[in-house]
């Protein structure tokens, strides 16, 4: 039985222990009544750039944009390492539930945008960022 819609863009190509976590969590989140939606995974350098010039037309300075969208340098999507789960049911249950599988919700104000952090299995999941301007990684 297939937990999610692993036909959106970019999910085949996200980190594969990424993606066998997610699938594992959907696994048992179905079990809860849960269904994950994958909105974004894997995304190509040319589409997060147009992500990103979309965002600097939608907030108006490059400077506001960098709290919601990554350079194609810097993005974890771009890489494989993440991806953004909809609707809220799910996000919530991951909240809840995510560290069991080392997925954790990385910025404060993404609670879509989740990453692989193995070692949230036993410790639990790090200190979330606020937004991306406050990630060492985007900072390149």
């Amino acid at each position: 039985m297939t937990v999610f819609d692993d036909t959106v863009p970019g999910v085949a190509n996200l980190d594969p222990a990424l993606l066998r976590a997610l699938r594992r969590a959907a696994a048992d989140a179905a079990d809860d009544g849960i269904r994950f939606y994958v909105n974004s995974g894997w995304r190509s350098p040319a589409y997060q750039n147009r992500l990103l010039r979309e965002a600097v037309a939608k907030y108006g300075s490059e400077e506001e944009a960098a709290r919601w969208v990554s350079t194609p340098a810097t993005s974890q999507h771009v890489s494989g390492d993440a991806a953004d789960i909809g609707r809220g049911d799910a996000t919530a249950w991951l909240s809840e539930h995510g560290a069991a599988y080392g997925l954790c919700q990385v910025y404060r104000n993404e609670p879509w945008h989740y990453e692989l952090r193995p070692g949230a299995i036993d410790g639990g999941c790090p200190r979330m960022y606020a937004d991306p301007t406050q990630d060492p990684r985007t900072r390149g």
